[in-house]
């Protein structure tokens, strides 16, 4: 998880507690991020997610967004909440000779997920991961 992610995160603790930050990527003088809420995703929620991180807005330009169908996957409770669902794990250098592998969540541990991808049952450290994400079946 990169460091602008925790930040916003533990400020988000204090001023929106049941926002969950799914994740926060940079691209540029973007940040695009991606909220979940117990209620769903609303525009409003996205408003006050927004305006809920003035210091982020000083520095980035800022897009706040529902998961939709592609839920990013960055933490470990993430993988395992949806062990059973296909997902694409895409590594930052070549794993098994390949650098991204969709299948099905079998595992996730503390330091790792396990996915039945078309080339095999792979066990990808979460350090090696740099993006990941569900997709349709």
């Amino acid at each position: 998880m990169s460091t602008i992610q925790s930040d916003i995160e533990a400020k988000l603790a204090e001023r929106e507690p049941d926002v969950e930050v799914l994740l926060a990527d940079v691209k540029g003088d973007l940040v695009e991020l991606y909220i979940d809420h117990p209620d769903g995703v609303t525009l409003e929620l996205c408003e006050r997610v927004t305006h809920a991180l003035p210091e982020l807005l000083e520095e980035y330009g800022l897009t706040v967004s529902s998961p939709g169908i592609e839920r990013p996957l960055s933490k470990p409770d993430h993988y395992r909440r949806f062990i059973g669902r296909r997902a694409r794990v895409r590594t930052r250098e070549a794993t098994d000779g390949h650098k991204s592998f969709t299948g099905e969540l079998v595992g996730a541990s503390e330091t790792e997920v396990t996915i039945a991808a078309d080339t095999g049952v792979v066990s990808i450290p979460y350090d090696a991961i740099s993006r990941s994400n569900l997709v349709e079946s």
